[in-house]
């Protein structure tokens, strides 16, 4: 179909499919750039970089600059909701995000879920900061972590783990788990309706940690909170399109995609094209999955992935990303590469 005069990935969202897809990348805002790494030396630690809407929106603002990349997604953290509800976060150099620890769902009750939101403002000036300053043609993407992805950070302290204290929660406590995940869902639905208030066109839920999961444990921590969720956001008035990555996913991605009520699905590096074009609807929109790995190594293998890409959803409404994040050590060089192969079609 051709193209309506709105912006690309929103037409992509809205079942078009392009001639050329629309492309942006996770992490883009990132320690790849150089110009993310002055920016992010301006900032006391990462928290601070987040909660500071003049820092926050520059980096948001650079790869599109830099790229013209066809969506700016915001520059903040899936933990800032955790942070918001009362429990402690920080980051470690060489550790990664570390969390204060829940015991019990009353543990997630410290702040009212609206109260919790209203402690994100910085994120909603950032979100308005950013708006004004892009191009008409470039959407702006805001995003959350998905209820189990944040609640797993709750019970574990910590990510890199084995997910195995979380599990033991979703086998023998799943009562406390389904609260706990109500409360995060809850607080998470406010935020993300007070971003699309600021200006956000799509949101992005990110479920990191839905890898490896039991198909019976899959469907009431991945399927039922994202669905309860996407109908949270629906009831407080969000119209935008939304996006859902649940990472690692498999062979469930096809219920993730029937159930939850999501527009659009993001893909993981292992995603399989055959599989996807088999068992998805022919009209339901996409997005990814290079591999951050092969962007790294570059040369004729990254472009030929991209032409076979390119060509496996050639005919279904399809974003050009990554199946994860760029890598700091990605060269600038291998993504103008990406870009220039993607946009010659």
């Amino acid at each position: 179909m051709a193209a309506t005069g709105r912006k690309k990935i929103l037409n992509v969202l809205a079942g078009q499919v392009e001639a050329t897809p629309p492309v942006w990348m996770m992490r883009q805002a990132g320690r790849h750039l150089p110009e993310y790494l002055e920016t992010r030396a301006q900032a006391r630690d990462f928290l601070d970089f987040c909660y500071t809407p003049s820092l926050a929106a520059e980096a948001t603002l650079q790869p599109v600059r830099r790229y013209g990349m066809d969506a700016a997604i915001l520059f903040a953290d899936i933990l800032l909701i955790l942070d918001a509800m009362g429990l402690g976060v920080r980051f470690e150099k060489g550790e990664g995000p570390l969390v204060e620890e829940i015991s019990a769902p009353a543990d997630l009750r410290r702040i009212k879920p609206e109260a919790a939101a209203d402690k994100l403002s910085p994120v909603y000036e950032t979100v308005a900061r950013v708006k004004s300053a892009l191009p008409p043609e470039t959407t702006l993407m805001g995003f959350a972590g998905s209820p189990w992805t944040v609640t797993l950070y709750a019970v574990e302290g910590r990510g890199k783990t084995d997910k195995s204290a979380a599990l033991r929660w979703a086998h023998g406590r799943p009562d406390e788990l389904a609260e706990a995940m109500d409360l995060v869902g809850e607080a998470t639905a406010h935020y993300l309706a007070r971003q699309v208030e600021a200006g956000a066109d799509a949101l992005m839920l990110f479920d990191s940690w839905a890898e490896g999961l039991p198909d019976n444990i899959f469907e009431e921590v991945i399927i039922a909170p994202t669905r309860k969720l996407v109908d949270r956001l629906r009831s407080l008035g969000v119209t935008v399109p939304i996006i859902g990555f649940p990472r690692g996913a498999g062979v469930m991605v096809p219920d993730y995609v029937a159930a939850t009520g999501v527009t659009a699905v993001g893909l993981d590096t292992a995603a399989s094209p055959k599989f996807i074009n088999r068992e998805l609807p022919a009209n339901f929109p996409v997005q990814g999955h290079l591999d951050p790995l092969l962007l790294i190594e570059g040369g004729r293998r990254l472009d030929a992935r991209v032409d076979q890409l390119l060509d496996a959803y050639r005919h279904r409404p399809h974003i050009f990303n990554l199946g994860h994040g760029v890598r700091p050590e990605t060269p600038i060089a291998h993504v103008e590469r990406v870009l220039d192969r993607v946009r010659k079609g």
